[in-house]
């Protein structure tokens, strides 16, 4: 089911008009941030794909998903702040249930607010509703902005350079191992590329102060 998305969205993007694949990614991924289950990570990588066979631009596509990534979760903190607690706890199917998910997500954004908050971003069953659990506990919302930015902007340059740089691969790659897999390997590609860069950055530096080993001594 997953694959078969995936390459839906992918032909869309391909045979649309570009303007209207941007929008595309945009109302996907902003439409699921503000908490509802619509396919918003899984266009972000088909975009990518797409981009990959020259049908997008990839620096578009990850300005596009990444504010569409920021609005839609401040609009879910919105719909949270000011309604979400009405609607989890308004008695009838599932009321057990939802006041027992209410709680453990208060507990956690009490514990780890701004952590929730971007990491969030990166798994897919939270960052559905972490923007209504944000808004339901109260969070600040300059501090909301600011990890949900991160969050936001991170997220989708790993997600769409990776897809961009995999094209057809990364298709094949969510439908073989599925898209939390997929999106675990692709967070840990980016990890390491970042830790060796910063490496290679520090070897390349020279202490201060220290002379270079082949400059002449003074007779």
């Amino acid at each position: 089911m997953l694959m078969s998305a995936l390459n839906l969205l992918l032909g869309a993007l391909i045979s649309i008009p570009r303007n209207l694949g941007y929008i595309a990614v945009f109302v996907f991924v902003g439409v699921e941030a503000s908490g509802i289950p619509v396919p918003g990570e899984t266009s972000l990588i088909a975009a990518g794909v797409a981009a990959s066979q020259h049908k997008l631009t990839i620096e578009l596509v990850i300005a596009i998903a990444a504010a569409g990534a920021i609005v839609g979760d401040n609009v879910g903190y919105l719909i949270g702040r000011r309604l979400g607690r009405r609607v989890i706890t308004r008695p009838g199917r599932m009321y057990e249930q939802r006041l027992a998910a209410l709680q453990r997500g208060e507990q956690l954004f009490e514990r780890h607010g701004a952590k929730a908050v971007f990491f969030g971003r990166w798994v897919a069953g939270l960052r559905i509703w972490a923007s209504w659990l944000a808004g339901m506990t109260e969070m600040p919302w300059p501090s909301f902005l600011v990890y949900n930015a991160l969050g936001g902007i991170t997220w989708a340059i790993c997600f769409g350079l990776v897809s961009y740089a995999l094209g057809d691969a990364a298709a094949k790659l969510v439908g073989t191992i599925g898209l939390a897999a997929a999106g675990a390997g692709i967070v840990v590609v980016a990890i390491v590329a970042f830790v060796i860069h910063r490496r290679r950055r520090g070897h390349g530096r020279k202490p201060p102060g220290k002379p270079d080993v082949d400059a002449p001594s003074a007779s």
